[in-house]
């Protein structure tokens, strides 16, 4: 009877390691940058980086969806696609964002360049 207890509790541990192995991926140092920056507003920008590396917002007019990752205090944005749609009035700089910087509850987005467009306050 205590051979079975034994393998019982190995197979149980054994489970646990595959399934945790099951769970979504989560961007490098998530915590510092998954979450809503800006505000809902209309004609406001507004990043959402959800845990799984996943990214959807606006710039204030367009929709906007990719993805993002994070090592340290630097976030860089993956390939983000953009609807095109033209907003009297709204400023869309955060269309060209390429990579940011978290600095507290401050995002400060930049683009191809390395020349910061923006920033967007942690929600």
């Amino acid at each position: 009877m205590k051979t079975t207890k034994t393998l019982v509790a190995t197979g149980g541990l054994a489970l646990a390691f595959a399934l945790a192995g099951c769970a979504p991926a989560t961007p490098s140092g998530s915590t510092g940058a998954a979450g809503t920056w800006g505000t809902a507003a209309p004609g406001e920008p507004q990043l959402v980086l959800a845990e799984d590396g996943s990214l959807s917002g606006t710039d204030g007019c367009n929709r906007l969806t990719g993805s993002w990752t994070q090592e340290g205090s630097t976030v860089d944005f993956g390939e983000v696609a953009s609807t095109m749609m033209f907003c009297e009035g709204v400023d869309t700089w955060l269309i060209d964002l390429s990579t940011g910087t978290v600095q507290g509850t401050t995002l400060h987005v930049l683009d191809a360049d390395g020349v910061e467009i923006g920033s967007l306050t942690k929600g």
